[in-house]
Formats: structure tokens, sequence, C-alpha cells
């Protein structure tokens, strides 16, 4: 384990020394400042009308729909993160013969996957904690709302991250860098578009649609974690009133059994990865 945990605090330094995390982490600061400013606007506009029935239920409403959306977005860019971080690990190593040296070294295999893994997972908790800390503080420092059942939410997030982050790993020890990337997208786009196809069925009580659904979330259920994710936070008047559709939430909402069904893929994903790195020939 302490070789893992050498290899784990080595791809962490890496990964934060690549021009592609300071990236992600300038463009991250950057989202934050563009969505602080227009929050800020859009809070303007709806205090100004404070004086309607009912307003301050309906812009608590607004606020949870803002904040949700931001969170859609961090979502994303997490997810993104963790393809780009993972795609390039083994198989760029491989390709250029970088891992001749570190697999010579008296380590084994699983621990050079595993001690990756965690380097990685680690650099994501940290991105998602900036991200979503700085939506959640933004919202709650202009506006003084908050959203519910936060912890829930973004450990939810978290999991979708390192769910593909883990199959990028995965495919990263079979394939070329290319390859990976195009497989990583491939099944996110599946997952994406069959969210879409659950949703607007279970809203239009067509079952053979929420069937299709359901069976992209079984091929890869990055897209239903979000989802859930989205249910934790939304408030429980929006719930009440079903209205809770759109991107930013969900009408069918996935049960806590595809949440340890997603555990389960993680830790499925980093098998094959450490197996199939294991056999390969370098």
């Amino acid at each position: 384990m302490m070789q893992a945990l050498v290899i784990t605090r080595l791809t962490f330094l890496e990964s934060m020394r690549r021009r592609i995390a300071v990236a992600a982490f300038v463009l991250g600061v950057l989202f934050l400042i563009l969505y602080g400013v227009g929050f800020h606007f859009i809070h303007k506009e709806i205090v100004s009308e404070s004086g309607r029935p009912n307003a301050t239920l309906i812009r608590n409403q607004m606020f949870n729909f803002l904040t949700t959306a931001g969170l859609y977005a961090v979502n994303f860019l997490t997810i993104a993160m963790g393809v780009l971080i993972s795609a390039d690990t083994l198989a760029g190593e491989i390709s250029s013969g970088t891992i001749q040296t570190i697999a010579s070294k008296p380590l084994r295999r699983p621990d050079i996957v595993l001690g990756k893994w965690l380097g990685f997972a680690a650099l994501l908790a940290i991105y998602l904690l900036l991200m979503a800390g700085g939506v959640l503080a933004i919202v709650y420092f202009v506006s003084g709302y908050h959203v519910r059942h936060v912890a829930a939410g973004l450990s939810l997030i978290y999991l979708a991250s390192l769910l593909i982050m883990s199959v990028s790993l995965a495919c990263s020890s079979m394939f070329s860098t290319l390859a990976t990337g195009g497989i990583v997208f491939g099944l996110y786009g599946i997952g994406f578009i069959g969210g879409w196809v659950e949703q607007i069925g279970s809203a239009l009580k067509n079952q053979t649609a929420v069937n299709v659904g359901i069976l992209s979330s079984l091929i890869i259920p990055s897209e239903a974690i979000w989802k859930r994710a989205a249910y934790e936070v939304t408030s429980t008047v929006i719930r009440s009133l079903g209205i809770a559709a759109g991107p930013f939430a969900a009408v069918s909402v996935p049960n806590p059994a595809m949440v340890i069904y997603a555990v389960f893929y993680v830790a499925v994903m980093l098998v094959i990865a450490i197996r199939q790195f294991s056999k390969r020939d370098l």
C-alpha cells in the first residue's frame, strides 16, 4: 500500500504541473467570475419585484434553480476534468516508453494503477470543492440562500466524476489516448441522451422511453447519478409542484440502487484497469 501511496503523490504532483490541469483551474475561476456577475444582476432584478404576493417563496425557488444550474455546469466540468487528466496517463506513458522507467522499479503493477487512481481522485475532489464551493458561496453571500442536502448532492457529483475517470483509466490501460477519449465521451453521450429520453418519457408517461433511459443508465450511470444529485438539492416546493423538469432537475428520480450500482461500476472499472495493465506487454 505504501508503494501505491508513493505513486499517488507523484501522480497528484505531475497532474498539477500539467498545462491541462492548470488550464482547467484557470477556466474554472473564469466560470465562477461569470456566474457571480450573472447571479448578482439576476438577484437585483428578482429583489426589485419583492412587492408581489408570495415574493419570498418565488424568489427562493428561482435561487434554487440558479444554484442547481451552476452545479450542473460544475458536474460537467468535473467529469471533463476526470477524462482529460486520466485518458493519457497509461496509454501515453506506454507509447512514449515512460512507463518502463516506473515499471522497472520494485513496484507492483496493481500499485501503479491504484496509485494513479487515488492521485486523480484527490485532484478531482479538490477541483469539485473549489468549483461547487464557489457556486454555493456566491449564491449565499449575494442572496443569503442555500440549497438543501449539500453534502449528499456534492457526494453524488463526485461519484459521477470518479465513475467517468475510472472508465477513462480502464480504457487507457487497453487503448491509445485518442481511442480512450473517443470511447469515454461516446459512453457519456449515451448516458446523457438516455437520461433525456427517460425524463421526457416519464413526463409523457411512456414506459418504453423510460425503459430506454434505464438501459442507458445501466450502460453508463453518470447522467443518472447527476439526476439523483439534482433531486437532492432541489427544493421541496418545486418537488411538490411537480415542475422539477429540465436538465437541472429530474422527473424520473433514480433510486438508491442506482447509486450502489455506480459504486460497483467504479470498482469494476478499477479492477479492469489493474488486470489489463498487469498483463500488458510493455
